[in-house]
C-alpha cells in the first residue's frame, strides 16, 4: 500500500471527516469502523473488521427504524396514555432512582 497523508480539519464538536483515500485504503465505508491508537505524540487509525465488539441488535434495529421512518413520515411522538403512565408509576414505586450525574464509586471495567 502506498503512503498517504491527507489533512483533515476537528470541528468544534470534536468532529471530522476521514478522508476518502483513507477510508478506501482502509477499506471501509458508511457505516464501517475505525478504531485510533494513541501512541506518543502519534495516531494511527485501522480498521474494525465488521464482526468486532459489534452489537448483534443494532443493524436489525436500524433496519426497523429506517423503515418505520419510510412508512410513516412527519412527526410520530405521542402523549403517553395515562393508564400507562399510571401502571409505569406503579411498577417503578420500589425502585430507587438514581442521580445519573453522580460520579461511579469502585472499580469500572468497560
Amino acid at each position: 500500500m502506498e503512503d498517504i497523508e491527507e489533512i483533515s480539519t476537528i470541528t468544534a464538536k470534536g468532529q471530522t471527516t476521514v478522508p476518502k483515500s483513507v477510508r478506501r485504503a482502509l477499506g471501509v465505508d458508511y457505516g464501517g469502523r475505525i478504531a485510533f491508537r494513541v501512541e506518543g505524540n502519534s495516531v494511527s487509525i485501522h480498521a474494525m473488521p465488521d464482526d468486532a465488539a459489534q452489537d448483534p441488535a443494532l443493524a436489525p434495529f436500524l433496519s426497523l427504524l429506517a423503515a418505520d421512518l419510510v412508512a410513516r413520515p412527519g412527526p410520530s411522538i405521542h402523549k403517553i396514555p395515562q393508564t400507562l403512565a399510571s401502571r409505569m408509576e406503579i411498577l417503578a414505586a420500589n425502585y430507587e432512582v438514581v442521580d445519573l450525574d453522580a460520579p461511579i464509586e469502585g472499580d469500572v471495567s468497560l
